[in-house]
């Protein structure tokens, strides 16, 4: 009886090579109403749901998550626009691209809209397009600072 494991082969590799990818279904959101709906959703839809979910949650904000679901915008809010603005397009990316779904973020358009005279507060609305492995998806997010 060994007490080690026999290392000579391993049917590991043999099963992922072998296994079939899983059906991309998620329910279907309805981002207006607030609802989850019973039907389901898949492949560029369910991306598209994935992705919006990413961009409005806070990442290390809730247990629930693990520290590589969310995008890092709260702490943008009082930061010099330029920082900001500089700043947006590769946080929005690395938090997308954490889905294995999602291969690229790119087309960033970012505006900044002063919502005073002074021109020290405003929204930054970042446009972009998501490129995943079921097709591109055009994308926006705005960020108050």
């Amino acid at each position: 009886m060994a007490l080690l494991p026999d290392t000579s082969t391993s049917s590991l590799g043999e099963t992922l090579a072998g296994a079939d990818l899983q059906p991309n279904t998620t329910y279907r959101m309805q981002i207006e109403e607030e609802r989850i709906q019973g039907a389901l959703t898949e492949r560029l839809a369910a991306v598209e749901q994935a992705a919006y979910k990413i961009l409005n949650t806070e990442r290390y904000e809730y247990v629930i998550y693990s520290w590589n679901y969310g995008v890092e915008l709260a702490e943008l809010f009082g930061k010099p626009i330029p920082y900001v603005l500089s700043e947006i397009p590769r946080r929005i990316r690395e938090a997308l691209v954490q889905d294995d779904r999602i291969n690229d973020v790119t087309d960033f358009d970012i505006r900044y809209v002063r919502s005073n005279e002074q021109g020290r507060r405003g929204d930054v609305l970042a446009r972009f397009r998501v490129r995943s492995i079921y097709g591109d998806i055009a994308m926006e997010k705005g960020v108050s600072i």
